[in-house]
């Protein structure tokens, strides 16, 4: 901020002073500083649409334990009982193709639907966390310190002169062990 005169008179002289910055005053939008300045302004990058891998689409390793569904994992012969190569081939391409296919269409008709209906329930739950747990927790914890301290001076009156006089009474107790042999 530069100095807080305007027009030559002081800034006592106004109720509120006129906010003032280097590149002059916000209520002349003409200034050519300002105007060299918008020039040289950064693009913003919309925090919403970052890049996505599409080569790695489980980067976080979400799904290492899930189901990972290969022909072998499936279907498998055992030793001498093999069906012709010409069937075991052609049964090979037609899981991993009708897999791949189906995969791909469940994807393209609910896959946008469900993401969108997820992302709603995460909002939704990140709103009821930020807006209602959190608030009721930090209550919850106000008003259990006063029972606390209730509690505590309870304790203390009634407990702790009787656990004294306990203590003091057993003080005098010694007990021996000896080892027979």
């Amino acid at each position: 901020m530069t100095s807080g005169y305007k027009d030559g008179a002081p800034e006592e002289d106004y109720a509120h002073s006129p906010f003032i910055r280097k590149q002059g005053n916000i209520y002349k939008p003409n200034n050519k500083e300002m105007d060299n300045d918008s020039i040289n302004e950064k693009t913003l990058q919309d925090v919403h649409t970052k890049e996505i891998d599409l080569v790695n689409r489980d980067p976080k390793h979400l799904n290492a334990d899930v189901v990972k569904v290969d022909f072998e994992d499936v279907i498998a012969e055992p030793a001498g009982t093999y069906s012709f190569d010409g069937v075991w081939k052609a049964s090979f391409t037609t899981f991993t193709v009708t897999k791949y296919w189906c995969y791909r269409l469940l994807t393209a008709l609910v896959g946008i639907p469900l993401a969108l209906v997820w992302g709603i329930f995460f909002a939704i739950l990140s709103f009821i966390i930020h807006w209602a747990v959190v608030p009721c927790v930090k209550s919850y914890l106000i008003e259990i310190h006063c029972v606390s301290r209730v509690y505590s001076i309870c304790v203390h009156t009634f407990c702790d002169p009787l656990f004294e006089a306990m203590g003091k009474c057993f003080s005098s107790v010694r007990v021996t062990t000896t080892k027979v042999v």
